[in-house]
């Protein structure tokens, strides 16, 4: 029997024992044993089955399990529907009747689960081979019993219990339950590792006497911590059986891969918007403990988001479909990104208020923590908060960048391929940039607004509040007294008084505490008349670390302080900060094989103060300053953002090679997108 279904198996349909034999062996069983087994398969094949008969055809009792309609073909069409939609991978795609037989409709979803089965072949396929070699052995011995055995045998492939446990349940799970979250997570941990691993053909590589344990072949699958498996382009029995993948150059097959990559991470996305929207926002009992406008400012334009990305993953799987050797999605995604940009906008502006209501709700709402409690201990959620939900959009489409960042850094110098790749990713950079912008313009008035009722002067009006200004760094140091001095024993000893410091990106304000939260100036300057001294020798009589300041109003010095912080980070963030330096020229200025300090980012982290840089896996960042207190300096390679970051969320890259490859990729990514940015019409 041939049965074949259009649809992505849905959580629902997946627990159904009637299902499971077709979603693990599509098309005949007769063929499966052909294809998988050889020719131990073939030997059985070559005489009817019990409930089977030679033309294919069921003489079971049971009706096929692809549709509850009696059918009268081998082939189960789905009749077309415009109103009927079925959910593919997480996507909505129309029911429509296969005009060809030997043309499959397939979504991303569907792949990755022939794929995982595809993986599964050797030790399920031995197993089974030995267990039909024994059925075959004995046919003439046991003849009167023969058809019995082979009934109970079948019934066994209908059942959950014909694959080991685990492999039953990572076959029912497919892409479709695997969460953004989880497959997010493994993706750039492979990223992170192909990142730090020496060039193939290197020195180092070379020299390594043993297989490095991170060693990515392009033909290796990986896995999850829950065991989920991921499995790669090559692995697709429609390209291992096309006879084409060994014409394709390993750097042909790693952009397959990364292009791949794309479409089924897309997949699992929207199976991870599809959860926040439908088993979240749409839950009966919260929308009733929610009021209209915490439920709007929770979850925003989230079905927006989710019904734009649907659309954009069934252009993919289109694609997908339509050439699986050689496809192609960088004109996909550039076609996509103004309705991205619609809709991510909004979503990532409304951030602010997303946290403090989520905040508010859990002190304030007696019934919210309980409620979402309840929720997020469904199976569907697999121990995931409502939080990993809300903040995916944020992460996506970053994620996207870095995705056709991948892309854009294999394919052909001087293609249209990399024409095409470099336009959706320029485009996907102005997307992340804007919403930045809104997001820290509106924090930074806010801020401004709440600082301007704690911050007093001495006499004079300073009008706070602009449209060009942002905190950049505030705290307390203490000021040291060199006026007054007292002897204790045999040593001078320097008395300190506090000082609280305001630096924003244009002036700097000193200020001694009024009260718990007001702050009285007594002198201020603009930014571009400041002078630091690092006094790297402790003075005498003064422990901690120093440095000197001075406050200019043109040639004049206006005032002068001694400045002592209780940490090496603490004085080195405030000195950077004070007198910061831009990134640009010593990026700029880097050559390919000038080697350079850098560090990649092992565990995301999130920003605590205003010099301080936001994190995400697999970042790669040129290390300038390290300090004995562990702390990290650094400049992103991607963007050329500069911050400070805890040294424990980074490692460093060992590999000279690796470092080099690193550089050479940000060059290449920088000088195509300053050449297209050239060649644009004004």
């Amino acid at each position: 029997m041939k049965v074949y279904s259009p649809d992505s198996l849905t959580d629902d349909t997946m627990s159904s024992p009637g299902l499971e034999c077709d979603y693990l062996f599509p098309g005949s069983f007769e063929s499966f044993l052909e294809e998988e087994l050889g020719t131990v398969g073939s030997s059985l094949c070559s005489r009817p089955l019990s409930g089977i008969s030679t033309d294919g055809s069921s003489n079971s009792p049971h009706p096929p399990p692809c549709s509850s309609e009696p059918t009268e073909a081998v082939e189960c069409v789905q009749e077309e529907d415009p109103e009927e939609r079925v959910a593919l991978g997480g996507s909505a795609l129309p029911r429509t009747r296969l005009a060809d037989p030997e043309r499959r409709r397939f979504s991303a979803s569907e792949l990755i689960s022939r794929l995982q089965l595809s993986q599964r072949k050797n030790s399920f396929s031995l197993k089974l081979g030995k267990s039909l070699s024994a059925r075959v052995a004995s046919r003439d011995r046991q003849s009167s019993g023969h058809l019995s055995s082979d009934r109970e045998f079948l019934s066994t492939l209908h059942t959950p219990h014909c694959l080991p446990v685990t492999a039953a349940t990572d076959s029912k799970r497919g892409l479709s339950s695997i969460l953004y979250q989880e497959y997010s997570d493994v993706a750039i941990n492979r990223e992170i590792q192909r990142q730090q691993v020496a060039e193939p053909g290197s020195e180092e590589e070379r020299g390594s006497d043993s297989v490095s344990p991170c060693n990515l072949s392009p033909s290796s699958s990986f896995r999850s911590s829950r065991g989920s498996a991921f499995s790669l382009w090559q692995d697709i029995p429609d390209v291992r059986s096309s006879g084409q993948l060994d014409n394709f150059s390993n750097e042909e097959r790693k952009l397959q891969e990364a292009k791949f990559e794309l479409v089924t991470s897309e997949a699992s996305y929207i199976r991870s918007l599809t959860i926040a929207v439908d088993h979240f926002m749409m839950s009966q009992e919260l929308t009733e403990c929610l009021g209209a406008q915490d439920r709007q400012w929770l979850f925003s334009k989230l079905p927006e988001v989710k019904d734009v990305s649907e659309r954009f993953l069934q252009d993919l799987e289109r694609r997908l479909e339509g050439d699986i050797l050689r496809f192609d999605v960088c004109d996909i995604v550039l076609q996509h990104c103004p309705a991205l940009r619609r809709v991510y906008l909004p979503y990532v502006t409304n951030q602010a208020y997303q946290e403090q209501t989520y905040q508010r709700l859990l002190q304030e709402n007696p019934r919210f923590p309980s409620i979402l409690a309840r929720l997020e201990e469904a199976p569907v959620c697999q121990r995931l908060p409502l939080t990993s939900f809300l903040i995916l959009p944020f992460q996506r489409i970053t994620r996207l960048k870095m995705l056709v960042e991948n892309i854009l850094k294999r394919t052909t110098p001087g293609s249209r391929d990399e024409d095409t790749a470099t336009k959706a990713f320029n485009e996907l950079k102005r997307v992340i940039k804007e919403c930045n912008s809104s997001v820290q313009s509106m924090k930074r008035m806010e801020e401004l607004i709440h600082l301007n009722k704690k911050i007093h002067f001495e006499g004079k009006i300073f009008p706070l509040i602009s449209q060009s200004r942002w905190l950049v760094k505030h705290g307390e140091l203490l000021e040291v007294d060199t006026q007054t001095m007292s002897i204790s024993g045999s040593k001078f000893k320097l008395p300190t008084k506090p000082v609280y410091l305001h630096l924003f990106n244009d002036c700097l304000l000193l200020s001694r505490k009024k009260d718990t939260w007001k702050f009285m100036v007594f002198v201020h300057a603009k930014i571009g008349d400041l002078k630091v001294k690092d006094l790297s020798q402790k003075l005498q009589g003064v422990s901690g670390f120093i440095f000197y300041l001075q406050l200019c109003e043109g040639p004049q010095l206006k005032h002068q302080i001694l400045l002592k912080s209780n940490s090496e980070s603490t004085k080195q963030r405030w000195i950077t900060a004070m007198v910061p330096s831009s990134a640009k020229p010593s990026m700029e200025q880097g050559a390919e094989n000038e080697d350079m300090s850098q560090v990649q980012c092992i565990k995301s982290y999130q920003a605590q103060e205003h010099d301080e840089l936001t994190l995400e896996k697999a970042d790669i960042l040129q290390a300038k300053t390290i300090t004995s207190d562990g702390w990290v300096e650094g400049i992103r390679l991607s963007d050329g953002e500069r911050g400070w970051f805890p040294k424990t969320y980074v490692e460093e890259i060992t590999s000279r090679s690796a470092r080099l490859r690193n550089l050479r990729e940000n060059i290449r990514i920088k000088c195509v997108t300053q050449k297209l940015k050239e060649g644009a019409p004004p």
